[in-house]
Parts: C-alpha cells; sequence; structure tokens
C-alpha cells in the first residue's frame, strides 16, 4: 500500500522569522549620522483611545500616541489603530507577553546579527502622513531603514532608544488631522 507523505504546514513563526532575516539581508544604505536641524528628543506620554469619534483626537477605532518634548515646549499626535496603539502599550506599562510579539522579535534578530537600535527619528510630515527612520548600529557602522513612526515608537521602547522628531514633523503636527 502507498502511502503519500504530507509535508509539514509551514509555522507562522518560522514564516515570518524567515522574512525578518531577509529583510537583514536587503543592502541597506550605510549613512553617516545624519544631522537634522532641530532635532528635540520626545518621550511618549500615553495611549489615548478615541471612544465614539466624538473626542478631538480621532474617530472611533483610532487611538492617539501622545509624545512630548522633554524641554516640554514641542507635542505631537500620531493616530493609529489598535494594533499599533497595543504595540506601543505593551512597553509603556512594562508588561512582558508570554511568547514574543512582533517588535520583540525585530530586536531579537538584530541582537542575533550584532546589531541594536541606537535612536529613531520621526523625520517627516507629507500629505498627512509621518515618516520616520530607524538607525541601526552594526560594526561600527550605521544604517538607516525607513519605517512607520507607530513602528519605530514600539522598537525605541523595548530596546531604551531614543526618539527624536524634527521641527518638520513636529510642524505638521499643527496641521495634522485624524485620517478618515
Amino acid at each position: 500500500m502507498n502511502k503519500l507523505r504530507q509535508s509539514p504546514a509551514p509555522r507562522p513563526a518560522l514564516m515570518l522569522a524567515s522574512l525578518l532575516a531577509g529583510l537583514l539581508l536587503v543592502p541597506w544604505t550605510v549613512v553617516r549620522a545624519e544631522q537634522i536641524k532641530d532635532l528635540y528628543e520626545m518621550e511618549v506620554l500615553g495611549v489615548a483611545a478615541a471612544p465614539g469619534g466624538d473626542l478631538a483626537i480621532g474617530q472611533a477605532g483610532q487611538t492617539a500616541i501622545l509624545l512630548r518634548s522633554k524641554e516640554a515646549k514641542r507635542e505631537l499626535t500620531l493616530f493609529v489603530g489598535p494594533f499599533e496603539a497595543q504595540s506601543i502599550a505593551v512597553p509603556l506599562q512594562q508588561m512582558k507577553p508570554l511568547r514574543p510579539l512582533t517588535h520583540d522579535l525585530t530586536l531579537s534578530l538584530l541582537a542575533a546579527f550584532r546589531s541594536h537600535l541606537g535612536r529613531v527619528i520621526i523625520s517627516d510630515f507629507k500629505d498627512n502622513t509621518y515618516y520616520a527612520t530607524l538607525y541601526i548600529e552594526t560594526d561600527g557602522k550605521e544604517m538607516t531603514v525607513d519605517s512607520r513612526p507607530s513602528d519605530a515608537i514600539a522598537l525605541a521602547l523595548r530596546a531604551g532608544a531614543p526618539i527624536y522628531a524634527s521641527s518638520k514633523a513636529l510642524d505638521g503636527a499643527s496641521t495634522n488631522r485624524p485620517p478618515r
């Protein structure tokens, strides 16, 4: 009797690890420490839900991430979805998940490649969208990776890396409206 062997189903965690490892092998732009004028070191004040959509901070289902410069002169509010907000709230509340979440896995992969997150910069605001950059240090070199600000913040909080915002991004905050 012939028995067909079925290959085991791929594990989601293994697939994710393979994908992230592949990203680490992609040629990154090696840069010198980029000097952006008027950088402000930011602290994350908290995560605020917008129930019912009748608050000024956002619509129903959206969450605001509140940041303030350490000098307390500039503020920044980012509107994100519930999953992004949860990824930021976990380290803010010093919660330890039973299993690594995606951002924990990302930092573990960086460590496995003898790299670490040096800092993140929320660098720009264009077309109602914020842009951020991860600065990853490895072998005495600094590399940059484009990132969503919510992911950059979630990684920085876990890694203990500083979060900066450029004056250009902060100036955009004054005209920022919640996405519709």
